[in-house]
Protein backbone atom coordinates (compact mmCIF):
# COMPACT_ATOMS: atom_id res chain seq x y z
CA UNK A 1 0.00 0.00 0.00
CA UNK A 2 1.21 3.41 -0.82
CA UNK A 3 2.14 5.48 2.35
CA UNK A 4 -0.68 8.08 2.48
CA UNK A 5 1.89 10.87 3.18
CA UNK A 6 3.37 10.07 -0.44
CA UNK A 7 -0.06 9.68 -2.34
CA UNK A 8 -0.66 13.12 -0.54
CA UNK A 9 2.38 15.01 -2.11
CA UNK A 10 1.47 13.39 -5.00
CA UNK A 11 -1.70 14.53 -5.35
CA UNK A 12 -1.76 17.87 -3.54
CA UNK A 13 -1.30 19.77 -7.08
CA UNK A 14 -4.10 18.74 -8.27
CA UNK A 15 -6.81 17.66 -6.00
CA UNK A 16 -9.37 19.28 -4.07
CA UNK A 17 -8.60 20.48 -0.39
CA UNK A 18 -11.01 19.58 2.76
CA UNK A 19 -10.02 21.44 5.00
CA UNK A 20 -11.25 20.16 8.59
CA UNK A 21 -13.75 17.19 9.82
CA UNK A 22 -16.95 18.85 8.37
CA UNK A 23 -16.02 19.11 5.02
CA UNK A 24 -14.69 15.82 4.69
CA UNK A 25 -18.03 14.38 5.57
CA UNK A 26 -20.23 16.13 3.59
CA UNK A 27 -18.00 15.28 0.41
CA UNK A 28 -18.02 11.69 1.59
CA UNK A 29 -21.57 12.19 2.24
CA UNK A 30 -22.14 13.33 -1.55
CA UNK A 31 -20.29 10.99 -3.48
CA UNK A 32 -16.90 12.42 -3.32
CA UNK A 33 -14.07 9.81 -4.53
CA UNK A 34 -11.05 10.53 -1.56
CA UNK A 35 -7.97 8.95 -1.92
CA UNK A 36 -6.30 10.28 1.11
CA UNK A 37 -7.55 11.59 4.36
CA UNK A 38 -5.46 12.46 7.34
CA UNK A 39 -5.77 13.34 11.35
CA UNK A 40 -3.76 14.22 14.10
CA UNK A 41 -6.41 12.13 16.55
CA UNK A 42 -8.18 9.56 14.82
CA UNK A 43 -9.78 8.53 17.69
CA UNK A 44 -11.43 11.87 18.50
CA UNK A 45 -12.28 11.98 14.46
CA UNK A 46 -14.14 8.68 14.61
CA UNK A 47 -15.50 9.67 17.83
CA UNK A 48 -16.63 12.92 16.51
CA UNK A 49 -18.23 11.24 13.38
CA UNK A 50 -19.94 9.13 15.42
CA UNK A 51 -21.63 11.83 17.13
CA UNK A 52 -22.46 13.93 14.05
CA UNK A 53 -22.35 12.05 11.10
CA UNK A 54 -23.01 8.00 11.51
CA UNK A 55 -23.92 7.61 8.26
CA UNK A 56 -20.45 7.83 7.08
CA UNK A 57 -18.78 6.90 9.83
CA UNK A 58 -17.00 3.67 8.82
CA UNK A 59 -15.95 4.67 5.28
CA UNK A 60 -14.08 7.25 7.71
CA UNK A 61 -12.65 5.04 9.56
CA UNK A 62 -11.28 3.42 6.17
CA UNK A 63 -10.30 6.19 5.34
CA UNK A 64 -8.61 8.39 7.95
CA UNK A 65 -4.58 7.96 8.91
CA UNK A 66 -3.19 9.16 11.62
CA UNK A 67 -0.54 11.34 11.42
CA UNK A 68 1.73 13.66 14.04
CA UNK A 69 0.53 17.23 14.19
CA UNK A 70 3.63 18.71 12.74
CA UNK A 71 3.33 16.52 9.89
CA UNK A 72 -0.86 17.69 9.56
CA UNK A 73 0.97 21.19 9.58
CA UNK A 74 2.83 20.96 7.09
CA UNK A 75 0.30 19.69 4.49
CA UNK A 76 -2.73 22.14 5.58
CA UNK A 77 -1.84 25.68 4.84
CA UNK A 78 -4.56 26.89 7.54
CA UNK A 79 -4.95 23.90 10.12
CA UNK A 80 -8.37 23.04 10.53
CA UNK A 81 -9.27 22.80 14.55
CA UNK A 82 -10.72 19.50 13.84
CA UNK A 83 -7.38 18.75 12.80
CA UNK A 84 -8.51 16.77 10.07
CA UNK A 85 -8.01 16.98 6.27
CA UNK A 86 -8.13 15.11 3.05
CA UNK A 87 -7.94 15.58 -0.62
CA UNK A 88 -10.67 14.91 -3.32
CA UNK A 89 -10.87 14.39 -6.84
CA UNK A 90 -12.28 17.57 -8.65
CA UNK A 91 -15.88 16.80 -10.73
CA UNK A 92 -15.13 16.71 -14.08
CA UNK A 93 -16.48 20.13 -16.15
CA UNK A 94 -17.83 17.92 -18.85
CA UNK A 95 -19.93 16.50 -15.34
CA UNK A 96 -20.77 19.92 -14.10
CA UNK A 97 -21.92 20.86 -17.39
CA UNK A 98 -24.37 18.28 -17.97
CA UNK A 99 -25.81 18.43 -14.43
CA UNK A 100 -26.61 22.50 -15.21
CA UNK A 101 -28.11 21.67 -18.33
CA UNK A 102 -30.13 18.76 -17.47
CA UNK A 103 -33.80 19.60 -18.46
CA UNK A 104 -36.13 19.51 -17.10
CA UNK A 105 -34.44 21.02 -14.37
CA UNK A 106 -36.37 21.18 -10.81
CA UNK A 107 -34.36 23.35 -9.22
CA UNK A 108 -32.78 26.85 -9.73
CA UNK A 109 -29.21 27.82 -10.73
CA UNK A 110 -27.51 30.40 -8.95
CA UNK A 111 -25.14 32.79 -10.67
CA UNK A 112 -22.79 34.92 -9.31
CA UNK A 113 -21.75 37.47 -11.71
CA UNK A 114 -17.97 38.35 -11.29
CA UNK A 115 -17.84 37.71 -7.51
CA UNK A 116 -14.47 38.96 -5.59
CA UNK A 117 -14.83 37.34 -2.12
CA UNK A 118 -13.78 33.79 -1.30
CA UNK A 119 -15.72 33.15 1.36
CA UNK A 120 -19.00 35.28 0.14
CA UNK A 121 -18.94 32.35 -2.60
CA UNK A 122 -18.32 29.85 -0.36
CA UNK A 123 -21.18 30.69 1.84
CA UNK A 124 -23.76 30.65 -1.09
CA UNK A 125 -22.49 27.40 -1.92
CA UNK A 126 -23.18 25.69 1.37
CA UNK A 127 -26.84 27.27 0.70
CA UNK A 128 -27.37 26.47 -2.49
CA UNK A 129 -26.85 22.25 -1.30
CA UNK A 130 -29.18 23.46 1.29
CA UNK A 131 -31.51 24.29 -0.99
CA UNK A 132 -30.93 21.36 -3.48
CA UNK A 133 -30.17 23.97 -6.16
CA UNK A 134 -28.85 22.64 -9.51
CA UNK A 135 -25.84 24.21 -9.26
CA UNK A 136 -23.96 27.70 -8.32
CA UNK A 137 -22.10 28.87 -11.38
CA UNK A 138 -19.49 32.03 -11.14
CA UNK A 139 -18.40 34.71 -14.37
CA UNK A 140 -15.30 36.10 -14.03
CA UNK A 141 -11.85 35.55 -12.17
CA UNK A 142 -12.65 34.08 -8.99
CA UNK A 143 -12.00 30.22 -8.95
CA UNK A 144 -15.14 28.94 -6.98
CA UNK A 145 -13.20 25.68 -6.40
CA UNK A 146 -10.50 28.04 -4.60
CA UNK A 147 -9.33 26.25 -1.49
CA UNK A 148 -11.06 29.21 0.69
CA UNK A 149 -14.15 28.95 -0.72
CA UNK A 150 -14.44 24.96 -0.13
CA UNK A 151 -13.55 26.02 3.32
CA UNK A 152 -15.99 27.96 3.47
CA UNK A 153 -18.31 25.95 1.71
CA UNK A 154 -18.17 23.15 4.21
CA UNK A 155 -17.27 20.70 1.09
CA UNK A 156 -21.03 21.27 -0.05
CA UNK A 157 -19.37 21.21 -3.66
CA UNK A 158 -20.20 17.78 -4.12
CA UNK A 159 -23.52 18.47 -3.52
CA UNK A 160 -24.37 20.59 -6.54
CA UNK A 161 -22.83 21.32 -9.31
CA UNK A 162 -20.00 24.35 -9.20
CA UNK A 163 -18.38 25.68 -12.03
CA UNK A 164 -17.20 29.11 -13.86
CA UNK A 165 -18.36 30.12 -16.76
CA UNK A 166 -18.61 33.20 -19.27
CA UNK A 167 -22.74 34.79 -19.46
CA UNK A 168 -22.41 33.83 -23.37
CA UNK A 169 -22.07 30.00 -21.51
CA UNK A 170 -24.93 30.14 -19.16
CA UNK A 171 -27.22 27.06 -19.69
CA UNK A 172 -30.81 27.99 -20.46
CA UNK A 173 -33.53 29.25 -18.55
CA UNK A 174 -35.25 32.21 -17.21
CA UNK A 175 -32.72 34.43 -16.17
CA UNK A 176 -34.19 36.74 -12.73
CA UNK A 177 -31.57 39.13 -11.65
CA UNK A 178 -31.25 40.94 -8.58
CA UNK A 179 -30.64 44.91 -8.91
CA UNK A 180 -31.78 47.77 -6.80
CA UNK A 181 -34.17 48.83 -9.78
CA UNK A 182 -36.29 45.87 -10.11
CA UNK A 183 -39.78 44.87 -9.17
CA UNK A 184 -40.62 43.58 -5.30
CA UNK A 185 -39.59 39.76 -5.95
CA UNK A 186 -42.38 39.45 -2.86
CA UNK A 187 -44.79 39.94 -6.52
CA UNK A 188 -43.16 37.19 -8.69
CA UNK A 189 -42.69 33.46 -8.64
CA UNK A 190 -39.44 32.15 -9.45
CA UNK A 191 -39.68 28.86 -11.77
CA UNK A 192 -37.63 25.80 -11.00
CA UNK A 193 -35.75 26.38 -13.95
CA UNK A 194 -34.96 29.98 -13.20
CA UNK A 195 -30.95 31.14 -13.54
CA UNK A 196 -30.90 33.59 -10.33
CA UNK A 197 -28.01 36.26 -10.96
CA UNK A 198 -26.30 38.14 -7.96
CA UNK A 199 -23.88 40.98 -8.83
CA UNK A 200 -20.46 41.65 -7.81
CA UNK A 201 -20.13 42.87 -4.05
CA UNK A 202 -18.54 46.05 -5.00
CA UNK A 203 -20.47 46.76 -8.53
CA UNK A 204 -23.38 45.24 -8.94
CA UNK A 205 -24.38 43.32 -11.91
CA UNK A 206 -22.37 43.65 -14.99
CA UNK A 207 -23.18 44.94 -18.38
CA UNK A 208 -23.70 41.40 -20.49
CA UNK A 209 -25.48 40.30 -17.47
CA UNK A 210 -27.74 42.37 -17.35
CA UNK A 211 -28.51 42.54 -20.71
CA UNK A 212 -29.18 38.97 -21.05
CA UNK A 213 -31.64 39.06 -17.48
CA UNK A 214 -35.61 38.42 -18.39
CA UNK A 215 -36.11 39.77 -15.35
CA UNK A 216 -35.14 42.45 -12.64
CA UNK A 217 -36.08 41.75 -8.96
CA UNK A 218 -35.39 43.94 -6.03
CA UNK A 219 -35.36 42.39 -2.16
CA UNK A 220 -37.36 44.20 0.38
CA UNK A 221 -35.08 46.46 2.39
CA UNK A 222 -35.50 49.43 4.82
CA UNK A 223 -34.80 52.74 3.43
CA UNK A 224 -31.12 54.27 4.03
CA UNK A 225 -29.52 50.74 4.42
CA UNK A 226 -27.27 50.12 1.64
CA UNK A 227 -27.76 46.59 0.80
CA UNK A 228 -27.39 43.19 2.36
CA UNK A 229 -24.42 40.64 2.25
CA UNK A 230 -24.21 38.37 -0.86
CA UNK A 231 -25.05 35.01 0.94
CA UNK A 232 -27.83 36.89 2.66
CA UNK A 233 -29.12 38.18 -0.54
CA UNK A 234 -28.89 34.43 -2.04
CA UNK A 235 -30.86 32.86 1.22
CA UNK A 236 -33.64 35.06 0.73
CA UNK A 237 -34.35 34.66 -2.77
CA UNK A 238 -33.75 30.95 -2.37
CA UNK A 239 -36.26 31.10 0.62
CA UNK A 240 -38.94 32.92 -1.74
CA UNK A 241 -38.31 30.52 -4.42
CA UNK A 242 -39.23 27.67 -1.97
CA UNK A 243 -41.67 29.32 -0.69
CA UNK A 244 -43.81 29.70 -3.55
CA UNK A 245 -43.56 26.44 -5.21
CA UNK A 246 -39.97 24.30 -4.85
CA UNK A 247 -38.31 22.84 -2.12
CA UNK A 248 -35.47 21.21 -1.01
CA UNK A 249 -35.48 17.17 -1.57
Amino acid sequence: MTDPLTRWRALAGTSVLLDGFHALKHAVRFGAEVPVAVTTDRRAALALAGELAGDVRDVLDGLLTEVPEQTYVSLVPRPHPTGVAALAVRPSREANLRALARTPRTAPVVVLDDPRNLGNAGAVIRLAAGFAATGVVTTGTLDPWHPTVVRGGAGLHFATAVERLGVDELPAGPLFALDPEGEDIRGAKLPDDALLAFGSERSGLSAPLRARADHLLRLPMRPQVSSYNLATSVAMTLYHWSATGGAPR
